[in-house]
């Protein structure tokens, strides 16, 4: 029950890990404010965590590239709990697979396409999702985390953001030296308040099958709850002198590519 008493805020958070987490921070006694951008899925992810312990969660719709969305949702946890213990985004992903029917009907071909040419509007979506959402969360999140002189913020990164990728260039930017650089800014603006931010970076995770394509070390991809525990391990009185560092958790893919 490490989580009894605490509340987090989680987006992405009807499916995937997002909504993993949010289970299982519910099931380690806390209550969850669950964000999500699919009001339809968001219902029954919200319906089906409340049936572990009825009152537990709160769903609130969010486009996270929209700050007064994030701002209602971190808003929604006060009113409804209190206080902010926890928060972090988990609501991302590639662009290239993330719009590829848009980029599809763009070049009027499947790719590869390159990064001249890919619109511009789709990088901006990348980074809106993958790096302005989580500064956005975290933005609205530390006021209350100042006031009452507690909380963690974790970012979630990428191991794409050690290697690169020519044709996700937003996500790799996204998840790299721009996330590094939120992590330790954010570790010390809330060293003022006893707030700590760390990033945790995931190699390759079986929330997609294609994932298990992507070699590390270990000969295989991460289940989603070794993620999860990890994230909950920092965001615990167990991680807490884990402040200002990016997490790689994956599985030796980083240091594979230099064999």
């Amino acid at each position: 029950m490490r989580f009894e008493g605490k509340v987090g805020v989680f987006s992405g958070a009807s499916s995937g890990m997002g909504y993993l987490c949010s289970e299982c921070f519910v099931r380690e006694g806390g209550s969850v404010v669950m964000a999500d951008i699919n009001e339809a899925t968001l219902g029954d992810a919200v319906a089906r965590v409340n049936a572990l312990r009825p009152g537990s969660a709160v769903g609130v719709v969010c486009d996270v590239r929209q700050y007064e969305q994030v701002r209602r949702v971190c808003d929604r946890a006060v009113e409804a709990f209190g206080r902010i213990d926890v928060v972090s985004s988990f609501a991302g992903g590639a662009e290239t697979r993330m719009l590829n029917r848009q980029i599809r009907e763009y070049f009027g071909h499947e790719g590869p396409w390159e990064f001249p040419d890919v619109p511009i509007e789709v990088f901006d979506w990348s980074i809106d999702v993958n790096l302005k959402g989580q500064f956005y969360f975290a933005h609205a999140a530390l006021g209350q985390m100042r006031a009452q002189h507690s909380g963690v913020i974790v970012l979630i990164g990428s191991i794409t953001g050690e290697e690169g990728c020519e044709t996700n260039v937003a996500y790799s930017t996204s998840k790299s030296g721009a996330m590094n650089g939120l992590c330790k800014s954010l570790a010390r603006v809330g060293a003022h308040y006893g707030v700590r931010c760390v990033s945790v970076a995931p190699g390759p995770v079986l929330t997609r099958a294609a994932m298990a394509n992507m070699k590390t070390l270990e000969g295989r991809a991460a289940d989603p709850q070794e993620i999860v525990d990890l994230v909950l391990y920092v965001a615990s009185e167990q991680g807490a002198f884990i402040n200002g560092v990016n997490i790689l958790i994956d599985g030796g893919r980083n240091a594979g590519r230099t064999m």
